[in-house]
């Protein structure tokens, strides 16, 4: 993605974070770094500097689990950055025996969406107009019922033909509007980009994804070098709509059996204001002509 020492960069991210004071450690006079040295990493963690030097360094090739888990509790990760970690060492492990990305060829034909999940999304999408779409781990948008074509636009498509939620994020102005918190949206985005870039190695969809935003992006670019991790497991998100205005919906974002390259991401209205909206948003859905709401979202390409 960005280098190929990508475990380094996290670890040398993490421990920047961290205070001497934080660690229980004492601090005498001025320090060169940010944070913790790696010197007191390796102490904390119960390794010596030489083997977590090597580590940073991407020299160390087979880090234990019981080491990892020790550099989490010193780094005070949270539980989706350690099991970030841990995705990043294996990925080292599939890149030094299979090559790089770059190697991999051409990715697998997509599978389509099937049958049975487009009717789900329909018929979500008819009770009370909840909006839903399914997305893959590089945030393409693989099919969407009709709320939810109306509540986020028409995302461009991306090169193989599908829209995509982060190109939408960072390439689109109309998602500054769409998203009245859209620093929170895009830095979720980024999160959630670089933690699958950690489970998915010689993903090459998600690989090209990155390198587009960051020639694109400057606060991509920042955002990325910036190496945190976002799980979009649930939430609230908030939204601009040019018809319905301003309100909130909750999300619940599932995996779906048998495939856990793809989601199935569901709003709900937590209040009055966002059920209003959402009802409104149906009523314009059913009357307005196709184009105004749908655009590329949801082709069926998938």
């Amino acid at each position: 993605m960005d280098s190929d020492n990508e475990l380094g960069a996290f670890l040398m991210s993490r421990r920047a974070r961290v205070s001497p004071a934080a660690a229980g450690l004492t601090s005498h006079g001025r320090r060169r770094v940010p944070g913790l040295r790696r010197e007191e990493v390796a102490e904390l963690a119960g390794v010596s500097a030489v083997y977590y030097t090597r580590l940073e360094q991407g020299r160390a090739l087979h880090p234990s689990g019981a080491v990892l888990d020790a550099l989490a509790r010193v780094l005070r990760l949270g539980a989706t950055e350690r099991a970030h970690l841990h995705d990043l060492v294996r990925r080292g492990r599939v890149r030094r025996s299979a090559g790089s990305a770059a190697d991999a060829g051409e990715p697998a034909p997509a599978v389509p969406v099937r049958d049975g999940l487009r009717r789900l999304l329909a018929a979500v999408g008819a009770v009370g107009a909840v909006p839903a779409y399914i997305l893959s781990p590089a945030m393409d948008v693989l099919d969407a019922n009709d709320p939810a074509r109306a509540l986020i636009g028409a995302p461009g498509p991306a090169a193989g033909g599908r829209p995509n939620l982060a190109r939408h994020v960072f390439a689109d102005p109309a998602a500054r509007e769409r998203y009245p918190q859209w620093e929170d949206v895009a830095r979720q985005t980024a999160g959630f980009l670089r933690l699958s870039s950690g489970r998915l190695p010689g993903d090459l969809p998600l690989a090209r994804l990155v390198a587009e935003l960051s020639a694109l992006s400057t606060e991509f670019r920042t955002l990325w070098a910036m190496q945190e991790v976002r799980e979009k497991t649930h939430g609230t998100k908030c939204f601009r709509h040019p018809v319905v205005g301003a309100f909130a919906l909750t999300y619940e974002t599932l995996t779906l059996p048998g495939d856990e390259r793809r989601s199935l991401v569901v709003f709900t209205a937590p209040d009055a204001r966002a059920d209003t909206a959402l009802r409104l948003l149906g009523s314009w859905t059913a009357t307005a002509p196709a184009h105004t709401h749908t655009g590329h979202l949801g082709n069926g390409s998938a």
